[in-house]
């Protein structure tokens, strides 16, 4: 009995050391914090260059978890810094609004619910299938998001608007409770989206 307590005992102090471990890699992984401003890229005098450029400093908003955990590679959206699967456990569903009997509204409400710590919008929902990245280079997210069949059939100006207005995109930048905000600010993103978009939206490869 005593051996086998002590075996169990041993296991337990492996699993801890396990998490601190794994826990100390989730937190080795910086996020960025800040986006460079829109006159940093005005000197780069190559079209395809700069466009690559800010296509970069984009990808700190579209590759952050704010972002992918809305966009993910399956059925189950992801949450926290971490993009830890969804608890408790819920599938995009149809539209992206959850199965039936766990759509995302009676949890996800108009607003943040800051006391449980439920994350909420008017708009709440995961993205379609089609517009999933997470996982995904930056240079196939960029291939992604301007191709019509897997962008929601936007065209570029509608894109711009998306990202420069669009509430449920903005909430990445105020979500509330221990959650981090997407780098800088919805209109510095926007501008820069547009930028990359006006310098012929080139793709990394």
């Amino acid at each position: 009995m005593i051996a086998r307590l002590s075996m169990v005992a041993a296991l337990a102090a492996l699993a801890v050391a396990g998490a601190g471990i794994a826990a100390g890699k989730e937190a080795a992984t910086p996020m960025a914090t800040s986006l460079r401003p829109l006159s940093d890229f005005a000197g780069i005098k190559d079209r395809k260059a700069r466009s690559l450029a800010l296509f970069a400093e984009v990808g700190k908003v579209i590759q952050h978890p704010r972002c992918t955990n809305c966009h993910p590679a399956g059925q189950r959206p992801t949450q926290t810094d971490a993009m830890r699967p969804h608890m408790p456990l819920v599938v995009r569903g149809d539209g992206g609004m959850g199965a039936a009997g766990m759509r995302c509204m009676p949890c996800h409400h108009g607003e943040n619910f800051e006391p449980a710590g439920v994350p909420g919008n008017p708009k709440w929902q995961l993205a379609p299938e089609e517009m999933a990245w997470a996982g995904k280079s930056l240079g196939a997210i960029c291939a992604q998001i301007k191709d019509s069949n897997r962008n929601g059939g936007r065209s570029m100006a509608e894109l711009v608007h998306h990202m420069a207005e669009d509430e449920l995109v903005g909430w990445g930048w105020h979500p509330g409770g221990k959650r981090t905000p997407a780098p800088g600010t919805q209109a510095e993103f926007g501008a820069l989206f547009k930028a990359w978009a006006d310098s012929g939206a080139y793709c990394p490869s």
